[in-house]
C-alpha cells in the first residue's frame, strides 16, 4: 500500500487521536488562562483518571455488575458509570491538590508553581506505579471490527465513534458553560484580568475551583478514552501525550480553549498522517516541530490567546 492510499485511514485515527488530546488540551488551556502557569502535571492527571476509572470498572465487575456491551460497542454501562465517577474523583482530587499545594504557592508567581506542576507529575507517576506496577493494563479486551466509511476508502470501529461523538458533545458542554452560564462569564473576566475580576467582586476561589474541575474532569475522560483507543494503559500514558497536548495548545493560542481544541486536533492529524512517510516512533518529534515553528513564525497561535 503507497503512502497516498494510507491518508485517508490515517486521517480517521488523527481524528480519533486530535478529540482526546482536544479534551486534554481544554484543561491545559484553562488553567493557563486563569492560574497563569503551565500544568505539566495535566498528562499525569489524566493517566490518574484513567487508573481510576480502570479501578472502579474492576469493582463493578467483582461486584457482578452487568457490563453487556451496548450495541456494537466493545463496553457496556458499567464501563460509562466507571467514566463519569472517576471524572467526578479526578477533578475532586484536583480541588484537594491546588488547597493543599497550589494555593500556597500562588504569591511566589509562574515559574515555581510551573516547577510544582513537575513535583506533582512525578508524584503521581509514582503512586500510580506504586498502586498498579509498571506493566500494562487492558482496558477492553474484546476485539472489534472496522466497518467501512462510506465515500472514502477507510474504516472505522465503533468505539472510535464514540470517542469522537464524546469529545464534540463535552466541547459543546464546555461552550456552553463558558459562554452562557455566570460561572462560565466569571472564568472568562478572570482570564481576561485577574486583579479587575477580584475587584468587581467575582469569587475568585469559586472560579479556580471550577477550573480544576473541568480540567480534572476532561482529563479523566481523555485517559480513559486514550486507554479504550489503545486497549491499555500504563503509568507514562499522561507523559508519553503531553509534548501533543501542549504542541496543540500553544498551536492553537495559548490560553485560548477553544484555539487548544484546533490546535490538538491538527497534532493528532499532522501525527498520525506523518506515519505514512516516517517511522511511527517520530510521531512525537512531528509535534515538537510543528510547536517550535508556531513559535517561530506566530508566537501567539492561530486563535491568539484572548477567548
Amino acid at each position: 500500500m503507497s503512502a497516498i492510499t494510507q491518508i485517508p485511514q490515517l486521517l480517521v485515527y488523527g481524528i480519533v487521536s486530535g478529540s482526546i488530546l482536544a479534551l486534554g488540551g481544554i484543561g491545559v488551556s484553562l488553567t493557563y488562562s486563569i492560574l497563569g502557569f503551565s500544568n505539566f502535571a495535566h498528562g499525569d492527571i489524566m493517566a490518574l483518571g484513567a487508573y481510576i476509572g480502570l479501578g472502579l470498572l474492576g469493582l463493578f465487575t467483582a461486584v457482578g455488575l452487568a457490563d453487556t456491551p451496548l450495541g456494537p460497542l466493545s463496553f457496556g454501562p458499567g464501563f460509562i458509570l466507571a467514566m463519569v465517577l472517576a471524572a467526578g474523583l479526578t477533578a475532586a482530587a484536583m480541588i484537594i491538590i491546588d488547597r493543599l499545594l497550589f494555593r500556597k504557592l500562588r504569591h511566589a508567581g509562574p515559574i515555581i508553581l510551573m516547577m510544582a506542576s513537575i513535583g506533582l507529575a512525578l508524584g503521581l507517576r509514582n503512586v500510580i506505579q506504586f498502586f498498579w506496577g509498571p506493566q500494562p493494563h487492558y482496558y477492553i479486551a474484546r476485539i472489534q471490527v472496522a466497518v467501512p466509511i462510506p465515500g472514502i476508502d477507510a474504516r472505522i470501529k465503533s468505539d472510535e465513534v464514540f470517542i469522537i461523538v464524546l469529545a464534540i458533545v463535552l466541547v459543546a458542554g464546555v461552550h456552553a458553560f463558558l459562554r452562557y452560564t455566570k460561572m462560565g462569564k466569571a472564568m472568562r473576566a478572570m482570564a481576561d484580568n485577574a486583579a479587575l475580576a477580584r475587584v468587581t467582586g467575582i469569587n475568585t476561589d469559586r472560579v479556580i475551583a471550577w477550573t480544576w474541575v473541568i480540567g480534572g474532569g476532561l482529563a479523566a475522560v481523555a485517559g480513559i478514552l486514550a486507554g479504550v483507543e489503545n486497549k491499555f494503559i500504563t503509568p507514562q500514558l499522561g507523559w508519553q501525550m503531553l509534548l501533543s497536548i501542549f504542541a496543540g495548545v500553544i498551536l492553537g493560542g495559548i490560553g485560548n480553549p477553544y484555539g487548544a481544541i484546533i490546535g490538538c486536533v491538527i497534532i493528532g492529524i499532522s501525527e498520525e498522517v506523518s506515519t505514512a512517510f516516517i517511522s511511527t516512533g517520530y510521531k512525537p518529534a512531528v509535534a515538537f516541530v510543528i510547536m517550535i515553528l508556531m513559535l517561530l513564525v506566530r508566537p501567539t497561535g492561530i486563535l491568539g490567546r484572548k477567548a
